[in-house]
């Protein structure tokens, strides 16, 4: 193959990259409008579970309301993140969003069975209320072995 011919072939290949990233882009901005956080509830199967206090629904990152869970980088965190997958993944949640966002997730609180799945983390004792966004909902529910060793994050 001449350079001349090996050229036109890695500009094709530019153009072919650049016209699919731009597709994809459109794609994912109009899955992220019809996904928006407007909408009121969205019911689906996580896919995964990042930690205690955020789950995926097919992608859709959605982290729980008014939940206060440990750091990742603690046995704690590691042991929360382990229980919330044994409890939701590859199950169907239902979850209510608030129309707020934070960062990548929208911000809602889901249920597994029309039960909380925020209030059945926080009474196994891994995860804490956060009462700036939980209003104190799930104060009661917090046990004296999580608060003990969890560390409250500073924005609760």
């Amino acid at each position: 193959m001449s350079e001349k011919s090996r050229g036109k072939l890695i500009n094709l290949s530019y153009t072919f990259s650049s016209i699919l990233l731009m597709l994809c882009t459109m794609v994912l901005s109009v899955l992220s409008e019809k996904l928006d956080a407007r909408e009121t509830q969205i019911t689906g199967i996580v896919s995964h579970v990042r930690d205690v206090d955020t789950v995926e629904l097919g992608g859709i990152a959605v982290r729980l309301n008014g939940i206060d869970g440990p750091e990742l980088s603690t046995q704690v965190g590691q042991e929360a993140k382990l229980f919330m997958a044994k409890l939701v993944l590859n199950r169907e949640v239902a979850c209510n969003l608030t129309g707020e966002r934070s960062h990548d997730r929208l911000i809602g609180i889901c249920y597994l069975n029309g039960e909380d799945i925020g209030a059945i983390a926080i009474r196994n004792g891994f995860a804490l209320d956060c009462r700036r966004y939980s209003g104190g909902r799930y104060a009661g529910l917090e046990t004296g072995a999580a608060i003990a060793s969890i560390e409250r994050a500073s924005y609760c």
